[in-house]
């Protein structure tokens, strides 16, 4: 079993969905708590992905140092595990400093990855290249009904058109001999932390997501998206997948007005939030506020930590 020796201060985790306002508040509690950011958002560790992942600007990290942005070339694939030893790394780091760790993002399994005694499966070259080259052969639709055959839960929280995760789960099955939902158990905390999840109601959301994506073309998204396609992006497996950057390249393409580029960002980004939710209602260990209190980071800094497994 895997154990994290934590020294206090205690770590604050902020989750909720896209355009929630996560990282206003992440900001307000370094700002309040002599706090440092560790992104846990999976899109921003890829460099050159700015304004479409809604990323620090330079001026907040100068102010607030932020760790994992930018760790990754947009043609490298992110993965979990490697996340959770580089996450848990910065956090141990921050806290010897006497400072306070604020882990921000809508990542569900990379949140639980860093504060929870969660073991990934090893992966098999030869199984791993069979399902990727059924996945170009079949699509992913094909796997996805392969997978909620095997394991229903598993296909539940997996978008039938994410082939990677799709791939992952139908290969950590094969390889274990289990349902991939048995490889997730229930939170068993191995960071002492609190977990706050900022609620908002679908309207105000929408609200929030449909000004998100104005402002994101307003800022040069378009032009950032060109230079990542100069670079290679359409190719990459991983980044491809961030909200947006499908219907930026659709848009530069010609297949796509900007008016339509735009509405099928915030119909998509809608989508996620929703998946986004489901995963995170299911850690009884959150401990929900409204996004939009007045004395929010007041509210957060009064919670009682949940101990570490052990303690």
């Amino acid at each position: 079993m895997s154990r994290v020796q934590s020294p206090s201060p205690t770590v604050l985790a902020i989750v909720g969905p896209t355009g929630v306002g996560k990282s206003t508040l992440g900001l307000a509690l370094a700002r309040r708590a002599n706090g440092e950011i560790v992104n846990a958002d999976s899109m921003q560790l890829y460099r050159g992905m700015n304004i479409g992942t809604a990323k620090a600007s330079d001026a907040e990290r100068a102010e607030i140092p932020h760790h994992l942005l930018d760790i990754l070339d947009i043609a490298e694939s992110s993965t979990v595990s490697a996340f959770q030893a580089l996450a848990r790394s910065a956090i141990a780091e921050i806290q010897i400093r006497g400072r306070v760790p604020i882990l921000v993002g809508g990542s569900g399994l990379y949140v639980r990855a860093v504060l929870d005694d969660l073991e990934f499966p090893g992966t098999d070259p030869v199984v791993r290249a069979r399902l990727e080259s059924e996945l170009d052969q079949f699509g992913p639709q094909v796997l996805h009904e392969r997978l909620q055959s095997l394991d229903p839960g598993a296909a539940a929280a997996i978008h039938p058109a994410n082939g990677r995760r799709i791939v992952r789960a139908l290969e950590v099955i094969e390889l274990t001999g289990q349902p991939f939902t048995a490889t997730l158990p229930g939170a068993t905390p191995v960071i002492e932390s609190v977990r706050i999840g900022l609620a908002i109601s679908r309207v105000d959301l929408l609200n929030r997501v449909s000004e998100r994506v104005d402002q994101m073309w307003r800022q040069g998204f378009i032009a950032e998206v060109e230079g990542l396609a100069a670079a290679g992006f359409a190719q990459s497996r991983t980044a491809i997948r961030a909200l947006g950057y499908k219907q930026a390249l659709d848009q530069l393409a010609g297949d796509l007005t900007q008016a339509q580029a735009k509405a099928d960002t915030i119909q998509a980004t809608m989508q996620f939030a929703r998946r986004q939710m489901t995963w995170f209602r299911r850690d009884p260990l959150i401990h929900w506020l409204p996004y939009d209190i007045p004395d929010l980071a007041d509210q957060v800094l009064a919670l009682r930590p949940t101990p570490r497994l052990g303690s």
